[in-house]
């Protein structure tokens, strides 16, 4: 593994992943502004599921097309464009003033993420040197810092200065544009020197699998990818709420809460890499999900000090299972990463924002609380990975 880790160009690697955590905390406003914007605009919870549904769903829908459409055509500087949909969308959200302007900003905002993570996946790859696992999480775990410092700079500049303070954001959004476009030129010499006609960005592998057991692993993997996200879009959009309803806790003091959970899951992504790269992906996913099952049970019977202490550990665990997943699903179809890379991270997003709807759903109708006893069972699917097969590695 020593002589991958020279190979990979870390440079790449880490500008990639700051442009992940730029977009994602760009993102993560979205949510981190919910109890803001409940009261100010007088939505209810599931106008708060249908906002997260519409920014999504807008990425989910597109990733897998980007992908597909890069894998065959690679535009190195797509990345560029992608931030200025996010940047147009921030700054519409920050004078949104109905719910209306808000689905159309979060959507402006979607397309951005659409466009960023099959590319910035693909560069990833192509950076890795061969230890994959390790690149991915790289990747990723730039998205989940930034999606943990959303609610912070939430808390910390639009809750004292009020929505149109969003528009800030603007400043870190050219420093994004510039970040990328570095990677573009980076990426613009790789083509030329591997060629446009198709992916070969990616160090294949064969499976050696049957076309039944590909389709078999697949629908496995969509299994577990349901049981995830799901249980984490109601992490992520609802435990403010949580917090709030069932501790009295502050808006302010339920930010960083969920700012814990959130770094949390950036380290679980960076072990779940490392491991997977050393010991075998299904491995990762068994312990990821599964083995999350626990602490998520208990959970919802806990006092507010052991509710932060388990959300962080459920955090971890669940969270290391991503880059496994995705890097598994690329070597059962290999030279197709930005395709599978958009598919799954789309797929994530769109789990998550039709979670996100039926939870805010129920929370209307039953509680915030019921919703957080009934999504702790999700982890036991995790079961279904004793049907995903080994996968033989070429080792370099």
């Amino acid at each position: 593994m020593n002589h991958l880790r020279e190979r990979a160009a870390f440079s790449v690697l880490l500008m990639v992943s700051f442009g992940h955590l730029l977009n994602d905390m760009f993102q993560a406003v979205i949510p981190a502004i919910y109890p803001m914007i409940k009261e100010t605009l007088g939505l209810s919870f599931m106008q708060i599921g249908a906002i997260t549904l519409t920014n999504q769903v807008t990425s989910s829908l597109l990733q897998p097309m980007v992908g597909y459409f890069s894998d065959r055509h690679p535009r190195p500087y797509g990345l560029v464009v992608g931030m200025c949909f996010t940047l147009t969308g921030l700054l519409l959200l920050s004078a949104a003033d109905s719910f209306v302007w808000v689905l159309f900003s979060v959507a402006f905002v979607g397309v951005g993420s659409s466009v960023l993570h099959p590319e910035s996946s693909k560069v990833a790859r192509l950076a890795s040197g061969g230890a994959k696992g390790m690149a991915q999480s790289i990747f990723q775990i730039g998205g989940n810092i930034g999606r943990a410092f959303g609610p912070v700079a939430v808390a910390l500049i639009v809750v004292p200065h009020g929505q149109g303070s969003i528009r800030w954001f603007a400043l870190l959004a050219v420093l994004a544009l510039w970040v990328l476009a570095r990677i573009g030129h980076w990426y613009k010499g790789q083509i030329e020197r591997y060629g446009r006609t198709k992916s070969k960005f990616d160090i294949e592998n064969e499976s050696h699998l049957p076309r039944r057991k590909i389709i078999a692993a697949l629908v496995v993997l969509l299994v577990l990818m349901f049981s995830k996200d799901f249980y984490t879009a109601n992490i992520q959009n609802y435990l403010t709420f949580y917090m709030i309803d069932k501790f009295g806790m502050s808006v302010t003091a339920s930010q960083y809460v969920l700012f814990a959970f959130l770094v949390s899951t950036a380290v679980g992504l960076l072990i779940g890499g490392e491991v997977g790269d050393r010991y075998g992906r299904k491995y990762v996913i068994w312990v990821s999900i599964l083995g999350s099952s626990p602490f998520a049970l208990l959970l919802p019977y806990c006092n507010m000090t052991w509710t932060i202490v388990l959300a962080i550990i459920v955090g971890m665990v669940m969270s290391s299972a991503m880059s496994a997943i995705l890097v598994y699903a690329t070597e059962l179809l290999p030279g197709n990463v930005g395709m599978i890379s958009g598919a799954f991270f789309g797929l994530s997003f769109g789990l998550g924002g039709i979670g996100s709807a039926i939870f805010g759903w129920l929370a209307d109708l039953f509680g915030i609380q019921y919703v957080f006893h009934l999504t702790a069972f999700l982890p036991l699917l995790g079961i279904v990975t004793y049907f995903l097969p080994n996968i033989r590695e070429k080792r370099h």
